[in-house]
């Protein structure tokens, strides 16, 4: 959908999780912009920009199906947004984000100069997610620093939204990485900000439904997997994840509030992945994991130095 001038509505719903890509798939052809935010207890809080009184039989028939393809009828809270609201103001007033001692974010309206000793990523707010504002986001690129030295050979940025991980991962290591979305207009972010970064040669973006993408399966194992989704998909896909994770391979995790990263690392370590290192911002975990020493799983003790580590 695109903007034609008028005035802008926010809606939010509160959304059991099972049924959120039910509610998306029936917001995204409807809006500007489309997020989605763990809300803990089992829900989801998903917040859809658009224009008001714009196709609103068009909404309500979207609505009415996702509420009978989930089993779960959403009440809908609307608030009038400025013209200058989020989408518009990060755009075209998008300041320039510095994360860490390594990232700086800029939209592209902030053109494409350089900043002494930093890695500069260009990525502008769109319906996919991943602009760096949000603690998810910006706990991954501080990851992300902290594993410079690690230099990995395949990387996997799966859930990419923007490609905004997929970029840093391949400024920072000038190594290949491949980026997978369920989301058709997620998939299309991506590319043309990778287009825009100039890492058409290092990074590709594909669709493909999690572990099952075509794309993934072709691949071996990854020395590097990010993934900043939600807590309980994150938890439901630590078993392929440790049989594609290369021995000493790292992991980013992030999407996840504090509260649910035992729940994440509890899966994780059945599949023989342990906590390195974990960072907290604005109640939102990201945990840097890695998988276990052959050593250590043979019943001989391993530890990491900083594994009782936290850092903010």
């Amino acid at each position: 959908m695109r903007r034609k001038g008028g005035p802008l509505e926010t809606l939010r719903l509160l959304v059991p999780d099972p049924a959120v890509a039910a509610y998306r798939a029936a917001l995204e052809p409807q809006s500007l912009s489309v997020a989605w935010f763990d809300a803990g207890g089992g829900q989801c809080l998903v917040e859809a920009v658009r224009e008001a009184g714009n196709g609103e039989a068009a909404l309500e028939l979207a609505l009415a199906l996702a509420a009978a393809a989930s089993g779960s009828t959403v009440p809908i809270e609307r608030a009038p947004t400025e013209a200058g609201g989020w989408l518009l103001h990060a755009r075209t007033a998008f300041p320039e984000q510095r994360i860490g001692h390594r990232f700086v974010i800029r939209g592209s309206h902030l053109g494409t100069k350089r900043t002494a000793g930093r890695i500069a990523l260009m990525v502008d707010a769109a319906m996919a997610f991943g602009s760096g504002e949000h603690a998810s986001t910006r706990g991954c690129l501080l990851a992300l620093e902290r594993l410079a030295w690690h230099r990995p050979g395949r990387v996997l940025d799966l859930g990419t939204g923007s490609g905004i991980l997929a970029l840093a991962a391949a400024r920072l290591w000038r190594r290949p990485v491949l980026a997978i979305d369920s989301d058709p207009d997620a998939v299309r972010t991506a590319r043309r900000n990778i287009r825009a970064n100039g890492l058409g040669r290092l990074v590709r973006a594909a669709p493909g439904e999690g572990w099952k993408a075509s794309a993934i399966r072709r691949a071996r194992s990854f020395d590097l997997v990010l993934a900043n989704i939600l807590a309980r998909p994150l938890a439901a896909m630590a078993r392929p994840l440790s049989r594609r994770l290369a021995p000493g391979g790292r992991v980013v995790l992030s999407g996840l509030l504090a509260r649910q990263a035992r729940m994440v690392l509890a899966a994780h370590r059945r599949g023989g992945i342990v906590l390195v290192r974990r960072i907290t911002l604005d109640g939102w975990t990201t945990l840097i994991l890695r998988a276990r020493s052959p050593r250590a799983a043979s019943g001989r003790p391993s530890r990491s130095p900083n594994s009782s580590a936290g850092c903010r």
